[in-house]
């Protein structure tokens, strides 16, 4: 099989050559299954949570009987905090609550890699070299990705050139975040994906089977 590889674009959309990626990352098999597991915990984890109502203990008011238990020919009646009564506490009322959902950092990865290498398998995953964008300019990253001609919505996926983020993030239908934040929800939402030279790099020391780049590039 050959190794997985995507297109090098400049500012001005012209391809320069096809770059050859790690075939561990962008080579993986896709576990639809792990991807569900993943994007599910993702998705909870910006939840808030903060949902709630009061009981009828915690409703002001209501200390005393409404009225005598006989006599009146009402119904009896021993608070006015009752569900049943206006402005009343809710019964079973929905309280806070943490929507976490764990799943393991082998896991996360192996869902990365699956979802990235399903990209790279379709041709819909470029590369884009950063420094060519002398100055922010929306109109040339409007016509980069006419020219590529993939379908959107697009994920943008850049280091920490300024000039990339705010050419592209004015765009209908086009999320630049960075590697560090990079989902997985994100990878499956996209139609296309172009990340930075540099984001390369760390996309890929991200989503490998072990900490041995990381460790590396730390040391």
């Amino acid at each position: 099989m050959a190794a997985p590889n995507a297109p090098l674009f400049d500012s001005a959309g012209k391809k320069a050559k096809d770059l050859t990626l790690e075939e561990t990352v962008f080579g993986a098999e896709l576990k639809p299954h792990i991807v569900h597991e993943t994007v599910r915990a993702e998705m909870n984890a910006d939840r808030r949570g903060t949902r709630a109502a009061k009981s009828r203990g915690l409703v002001s008011g209501g200390r005393s009987k409404p009225w005598r238990q006989k006599g009146t020919g009402r119904a009896r009646a021993g608070t006015t905090r009752a569900p049943h009564w206006t402005g009343g506490g809710v019964a079973f009322p929905p309280s806070p609550r943490d929507f976490e959902v764990k799943v393991n950092r082998k896991t996360r990865r192996s869902a990365l890699r699956g979802v990235l290498s399903e990209h790279a398998a379709n041709g819909t995953l470029a590369v884009l070299d950063g420094s060519t964008f002398s100055a922010p300019s929306t109109r040339d990253a409007v016509a980069l990705l006419a020219k590529w001609g993939k379908e959107l919505p697009a994920v943008v996926v850049t280091s920490d050139e300024e000039n990339v983020a705010k050419s592209f993030r004015n765009i209908d239908r086009v999320v630049v975040t960075t590697p560090g934040q990079l989902e997985v929800a994100a990878l499956v939402w996209a139609r296309s994906v172009l990340l930075t030279q540099e984001a390369l790099e760390l996309v890929e020391a991200k989503a490998a089977k072990d900490d041995s780049k990381t460790k590396a590039e730390s040391s």
